[in-house]
């Protein structure tokens, strides 16, 4: 979600609350619906198949909508780098973080965004005012992250490697946004033009990531990229379709319709329902357990990412 200032949209029946709402059910849903595509699927298909699901939807909605892709070679630069941190890369460690973690996990991750978005921002935009609140934001987060790796105990930490995974895919997020803010916030023309872009870079690096990912034999299971390791595939495609369709086109159109209507502060907040969401439903449909430690670890990160939320809107308002 860039910061940018956005056209006005016309005027509809749904209200941004209802928006808002719908978004952080969708965004906390697709933990459960690619641990459930992990059935079938490797990470890195899952992955693909999701890219090409919500790719396709953007297009058709910004051809619907009569929008354009943004031009020029040293836009298309910077789009190949927020392409591959918004969406490659992410969504790619998410879904074979997932191989190895808990979906509720991983949803506690995605709250670790805010934290790096900080860290990221002190190193690129040198000009934006960090303020105190912010950095006991950033300490605190890092307090959370221990307490949900427990590294003084390895049988009752989530897998090392998942979790880095995961933790990784979530500051990705927090690198590609702060880059957006840097290197193409004169060039966004509003609307679905730019987050469309970036799904469409994800669309030519997916297939060369799923066929090095095959080369490579990460799976020895898998005998060519499309092949699946389960017979009774027909619910995992369709929770994955549902990801791309819904996660990653739909959900587009309606965060950018908050961002309009509310302002980016409160579009970002929505990070804290989502990682409730995801947890609930890896509790709830998935079974999944989680110690009071990592509970008390992603208490902490959430806290984390609400101090600094507050500290970016008290920095704007001193900047006023």
């Amino acid at each position: 979600m860039t910061t940018t200032a956005l056209p006005a949209p016309a005027v509809t029946r749904m209200p941004w609350q209802a928006k808002y709402a719908a978004i952080a059910l969708i965004w906390g849903s697709s933990y459960l619906l690619m641990k459930v595509g992990l059935e079938a699927m490797s990470g890195v298909q899952v992955a693909t198949l999701r890219v090409f699901c919500g790719g396709a939807v953007l297009l058709l909605l910004l051809g619907l909508n009569r929008g354009q892709l943004p031009r020029g070679a040293r836009t298309w630069g910077h789009l190949l780098v927020t392409g591959s941190l918004l969406c490659t890369i992410p969504w790619t460690l998410f879904a074979v973080g997932e191989q190895r973690v808990d979906s509720s996990i991983a949803g506690l991750a995605n709250a670790i965004t805010p934290v790096a978005t900080v860290v990221c921002s002190v190193l690129m935009l040198r000009s934006e005012r960090i303020g105190r609140m912010r950095v006991l934001g950033v300490a605190i987060g890092f307090v959370g992250v221990l307490l949900i790796f427990q590294p003084w105990s390895a049988s009752r930490g989530p897998d090392p490697l998942g979790f880095a995974m995961v933790l990784a895919a979530s500051a990705s997020y927090g690198v590609g946004w702060t880059y957006v803010r840097r290197f193409l916030r004169g060039v966004d023309a509003g609307g679905l033009s730019l987050p469309t872009a970036q799904v469409v870079v994800a669309m030519v690096q997916m297939p060369v990531v799923l066929v090095l990912w095959w080369l490579l034999g990460a799976d020895e299971a898998i005998t060519a990229p499309w092949t699946l390791h389960s017979a009774d595939a027909f619910i995992p495609l369709l929770a994955v379709i549902a990801l791309g369709v819904v996660g990653t086109g739909l959900a587009q159109w309606l965060q950018f319709d908050v961002v309009r209507a509310a302002g980016p502060t409160v579009a970002t907040s929505v990070t804290y329902p989502i990682t409730v969401v995801s947890v609930l439903l890896g509790v709830v449909v998935l079974g999944e357990r989680l110690g009071p430690i990592v509970l008390l670890g992603g208490a902490v990160v959430l806290l984390a990412s609400v101090l600094i939320g507050r500290g970016a809107r008290v920095d704007r308002s001193a900047v006023r």
